[in-house]
């Protein structure tokens, strides 16, 4: 069952939720430092993130799946954020520069389809970074957050379904080391427990963030041949061969030809 939109925004609206914003925000305003002129998307719900590039894209917008619904983005000034089936997304193809997908991936009912229809709208060398929950990561294993809820992948989980669905990775990191924890103690030593564990490159990270670039070939893989039983064996034929009642010559004639006695 996916997140309500209104979990959502309650969670970013506290103290462990904002540190989850900035360390997953720094990653993408890396990845992303230039984005004059682009037109940028997000979905699921992936307004904490796109609120760094507000003011520099072509064009800027959220869409969120109707399950778990919408709310008005950004706060003031005219609305940027649509709700979307997320399985038919209501654009034209190779019309979207950046996409991020954010609380999206995991909760979507068919992951496929849904990294299908982003290829689809991506023009030709666009760009897509997946915000995932790490199976193996703390953050995934407690419902106390929005990572907590819905399909956690792996780095290997992802990589095979960001081939299958046409996209080519071409950047990895994770995030969110520190315990998803409200206390204000260990939010204190949040930015030390990401540094360190970030550059010993430690196990355990809440999200994996991988960026993806849409293939526009199919990769050539290794055929899998099928095999018959031919290519085995030569052609049998059945030893006895049933022929039809009333057909062929009669049995006392076989008889007579072989010259036996009638």
């Amino acid at each position: 069952m996916a997140l309500d939109v209104t979990d959502l925004r309650s969670f970013y609206g506290s103290p462990l939720g904002e540190t989850a914003r900035r360390f997953v925000g720094a990653i993408l305003a890396r990845r992303w430092d230039s984005v004059v002129g682009l037109s940028i998307a997000g979905l699921g719900y992936a307004t904490p993130y796109l609120e760094m590039f507000h003011d520099h894209p072509l064009r800027l917008f959220a869409m969120m799946p109707a399950e778990q619904g919408v709310v008005n983005w950004p706060a003031s000034g005219p609305s940027s954020s649509a709700l979307i089936d997320d399985s038919m997304l209501p654009l034209p193809d190779s019309c979207i520069d950046r996409m991020l997908l954010a609380h999206a991936l995991e909760n979507a009912e068919h992951p496929h389809e849904l990294l299908s229809e982003v290829w689809r709208v991506l023009t030709p060398g666009g760009r897509l970074i997946v915000v995932a929950p790490n199976r193996s990561g703390l953050w995934a294993r407690l419902d106390t957050t929005p990572f907590g809820h819905g399909r956690p992948y792996s780095r290997g989980q992802l990589l095979d379904l960001m081939r299958e669905s046409l996209f080519s990775p071409i950047y990895w990191s994770e995030a969110l080391y520190t315990p998803p924890l409200q206390r204000a103690s260990w939010l204190r030593f949040a930015p030390a427990i990401e540094r360190v564990s970030g550059r010993l490159s430690l196990p355990g990270a809440g999200v994996i963030v991988v960026e993806a670039t849409k293939q526009l070939y199919r990769l050539v893989g290794v055929r899998r041949s099928r095999r018959t039983l031919s290519q085995f064996a030569p052609a049998l034929a059945p030893a006895l061969t049933p022929r039809p009642f009333g057909l062929g010559p009669p049995r006392n004639a076989a008889r007579k030809q072989d010259g036996a006695p009638s």
